[in-house]
């Protein structure tokens, strides 16, 4: 695992340890988001807190399973980012629509996480249950839509269906912010002749398959081969992302 995911699963459980055996850490620290300009700890301290052990072990299979792969595209920094935006922003719907709802756990930040995952590997399989195959972009829109329904058209049945819809829209602003910067950085370098072409090359060759999480050593392959057949300047936007992000630490 990379280091962020495995300190947000351990901080996760910890807490969920320390909640059962004093129950007025959950009362401290649970979100009502009515009351937030009294208790403001609250938009980050309700990410950290469970309703029961299946709630849990949900998200944090979800943040076991995309977190890694997520991190590693983004690095550490900006996933860390996504995924406290994410929950503050599960928060922030949550203060539009439910605002006298009390809202604990992890689901925004991860839904924001599994956001991340589709929008870059949006046709990679996910199989519900471990049986049926869907790919990631799909999964997204059937989880929004059933959200939707149950925010709006049913029953909350406890569960707080805009924290969810947070989550992923505080995803997706910040990777489009994130995509906006990047093509910024990008026009500057162009305009002042900052990295040639050549120097690009150079250091994106020194990038180690070997080192890579296995997930990401298929993404390489492919763009090396892009690269070879097409040239560089086939490259796009996320595919120099994904260079120079692994390029820095050669």
């Amino acid at each position: 695992m990379t280091p962020w995911v495995t300190r947000l699963i351990i901080a996760n459980v910890a807490m969920f340890i320390i909640s059962a055996a004093a129950p007025n850490v959950t009362s401290t620290f649970t979100l009502v988001p009515a009351f937030v300009l009294s208790q403001p700890w609250t938009l980050v301290t309700y990410m950290f807190l469970h309703g029961g052990l299946m709630h849990l072990l949900f998200n944090m299979l979800g943040l076991f399973f995309f977190g890694p792969r997520l991190e590693d595209r983004l690095g550490s920094k900006d996933f860390l980012w996504l995924y406290f935006i994410s929950g503050l922003m599960g928060a922030v719907l949550s203060f539009v629509f439910t605002p006298y709802a009390a809202i604990i756990g992890a689901s925004g930040a991860v839904f924001g996480v599994f956001l991340g995952f589709a929008y870059f590997w949006p046709q990679e399989k996910i199989y519900v249950w471990g049986i049926v195959p869907i790919e990631a972009r799909w999964l997204v829109v059937i989880m929004t839509a059933l959200s939707l329904f149950g925010g709006f058209g049913a029953s909350m049945g406890g569960v707080a269906h805009f924290a969810h819809l947070g989550g992923f829209a505080g995803g997706f602003l910040y990777l489009k912010w994130l995509g906006g910067k990047s093509r910024v950085a990008q026009l500057q370098s162009k305009a002042g002749a900052i990295v040639s072409r050549d120097s690009d090359l150079k250091r994106w060759e020194k990038i180690r398959r070997e080192d890579l999480h296995e997930v990401n050593r298929g993404e390489l392959d492919r763009i090396r081969d892009k690269i070879k057949a097409t040239g560089v300047t086939s490259l796009t936007l996320d595919d120099r992302m994904f260079l120079d992000r692994f390029s820095q630490n050669t």
